[in-house]
C-alpha cells in the first residue's frame, strides 16, 4: 500500500466558535487517526481548517469514521468533508 492510500484530507468550515479544533482532534484521536499537517484561518468570522491525516492505524472502517465526522459537524453546526487524498489530488489536477 503506498503512502497516499493511507492519507485523507479533512476540511472543516463554518461560523467561528471556541472548541472546534479540540472537538475534531478528539474525534481523530478516538479513531487512532494521526494529524500530519494542519492549516486554519478565520475569514470574515468563518472558520476554515484543512487537515492532512494518516489513517493507517485507524480503528474503524473509513465509512464509519467519515460518518462520525459528519455527525460531529452537525453537532458543531459546521461543514466537515472527508476525502481520500488520492481522490482529492485527482480532483485538483487539470
Amino acid at each position: 500500500m503506498n503512502k497516499d492510500e493511507n492519507q485523507i484530507i479533512i476540511t472543516v468550515t463554518g461560523k467561528d466558535k471556541v472548541g472546534i479544533v479540540s472537538a475534531v482532534s478528539a474525534c481523530l484521536s478516538e479513531h487512532s487517526v494521526n494529524i500530519e499537517d494542519i492549516k486554519q484561518t478565520i475569514m470574515q468570522d468563518n472558520f476554515v481548517m484543512i487537515m492532512l491525516c494518516d489513517i493507517e492505524k485507524m480503528s474503524v472502517s473509513f465509512k464509519e469514521f467519515k460518518d462520525d465526522l459528519v455527525k460531529l459537524g452537525e453537532e458543531l453546526k459546521m461543514e466537515i468533508w472527508v476525502q481520500k487524498k488520492e481522490i482529492f489530488d485527482k480532483m485538483h489536477t487539470i
